[in-house]
């Protein structure tokens, strides 16, 4: 594995638990190069860290270690898992936050973090991101097996992910994530809007709105005109040129999207 590790948190920018993981990290390897996805994930929102994981981390080298904490069971008796998902290496607690990406690849390996010979010698009920995690993972980074963290597990908690449902010509999807600008991240991927971008006509409609074709990019219009694009992600968006879509459009996770076309 990489001497590379990421952290994923709630904690808040300039959070003293964030540095107190990266202490006991460099403590342990100051050789490992430990770098921050994000600490600004909405207290708790565990959905939230899950689309943050799947967007960002495919992107990093090989045998990267990433470290998610946003744990609201801390404490309690829900587990803690190692998993190999695609080229990189994940810990965090077992309660979706790895669902996302499980959906696009399926678990190489899963193991329980169990074996307390790997964690600090005090462990408190409520932080276990630096007490077990961050110990664990700059040991992974110095060579230890996964396998010597725990037994096996056949699967993960998984939270669910609807797929949009596509008849004919329309599409019937939702707004799966809002991005700090306000732009309105829905399930529906570039490639069931081909059929439609073919045809012509496409119309999407959202919270009352219709808008009429996609636009290249998001300074295609004057200021605060909704438009609809394809994100860098590959899925439907909905925005408002240097404004926010989900304030003007008074929408939110699971706001409902529609796509239509004449066929």
């Amino acid at each position: 594995m990489s001497a590379l590790i990421t952290l994923t948190t709630d904690f808040g920018i300039g959070s003293p638990y964030v540095a107190a993981m990266k202490g006991i990290i460099l403590g342990m390897n100051p050789a490992a190069r430990v770098t921050d996805i994000s600490h600004e994930i909405p207290p708790q929102d565990v959905r939230h860290a899950a689309i943050v994981l799947a967007e960002s981390t495919p992107w990093f080298p090989a045998g990267t270690i990433h470290v998610a904490v946003v744990d609201p069971g801390v404490g309690t008796a829900r587990r803690l898992i190692y998993a190999h998902l695609g080229d990189q290496h994940y810990l965090a607690p077992d309660n979706g936050v790895f669902s996302l990406l499980a959906k696009r690849n399926r678990p190489i390996r899963i193991i329980e973090v169990a074996n307390a010979e790997y964690w600090l010698p005090e462990v408190s009920h409520t932080f276990h991101g630096r007490d077990i995690l961050a110990p664990v993972a700059a040991q992974l980074s110095l060579g230890l097996e996964p396998e010597r963290l725990g037994p096996a597990l056949p699967q993960i908690q998984t939270l669910d992910w609807p797929d949009p449902v596509v008849t004919g010509s329309r599409i019937e999807g939702a707004v799966r994530w809002i991005d700090r600008f306000g732009n309105l991240i829905t399930n529906i991927t570039a490639s069931m809007l081909a059929p439609g971008r073919s045809a012509g006509g496409l119309t999407i409609d959202c919270a009352g709105r219709e808008i009429a074709g996609l636009s290249a990019c998001y300074g295609q219009h004057p200021p605060g005109t909704l438009a609809g694009l394809v994100g860098s992600s590959g899925y439907l968006e909905i925005a408002v040129a240097e404004s926010s879509a989900a304030r003007m459009l008074e929408a939110t996770v699971g706001t409902p999207v529609a796509v239509r076309w004449q066929p």
